[in-house]
């Protein structure tokens, strides 16, 4: 799969990427904010903040992070990042949390059926999905320890590029929830797989 490909506004894709692979996200119209849900090929292997948090030492990735496994290996490592903020602390949109937060009694998008659906149709078992990289979401944790988060800071055509530490299944989602947006209606992504050159 090479060239850009679309993710539609509150939808989601799956993809494979090969160790050394790098992986650009776009943000084709600005202020937009997508989550990245990350799995060994074996399904064995996950995303998790925790430990992105404890080897990193940080709350904050951007550029030369790296981002962790719950098995403690590399999965993905950030190499370019034109917005520099992005979150790793909120969980996916869910239809549990249009519920509880805002609600909604019938259905609605969500990241995590978006990314459940795509690893799905990978042969991965993602539940229960525990962590995502949010990003483009600009969350901010006060003193007190309160959580906020501001529109993204993402202008139209920036991206952020990772590169593939191992054989990955990735899922990506075109966030629905207007909130994290700015308060604008959901907007489309786009991504694409590049050689280990970049090219």
């Amino acid at each position: 799969m090479r060239g850009r490909q679309l993710i539609p506004a509150a939808q989601g894709v799956g993809l494979k990427l090969h160790r050394g692979d790098r992986l650009r996200v776009i943000d084709p119209e600005g202020g937009q904010s997508g989550d990245l849900a990350a799995f060994s090929v074996d399904g064995s292997q996950r995303l998790c903040s925790g430990r992105t948090f404890d080897y990193g030492g940080k709350i904050y990735v951007s550029t030369g992070d790296v981002l962790w496994s719950d098995r403690s290996t590399p999965l993905l490592t950030i190499v370019a990042d034109d917005v520099g903020r992005h979150d790793l602390l909120y969980a996916p949109c869910s239809l549990e949390m249009y519920r509880l937060q805002y609600g909604v009694s019938g259905y609605h998008a969500n990241c995590h059926d978006n990314l459940c659906a795509a690893l799905r149709e990978l042969g991965i078992q993602p539940e229960p999905l525990v962590s995502t990289l949010n990003f483009f979401m600009d969350a901010t944790v006060a003193p007190d320890g309160r959580l906020s988060f501001s529109p993204p800071r993402s202008q139209a055509g920036d991206s952020m590029v990772f590169r593939a530490e191992m054989d990955l299944i990735v899922a990506l989602s075109a966030c629905p929830a207007s909130a994290c947006n700015g308060g604008a209606l959901p907007r489309p992504l786009a991504f694409e797989i590049l050689g280990a050159s970049g090219d």
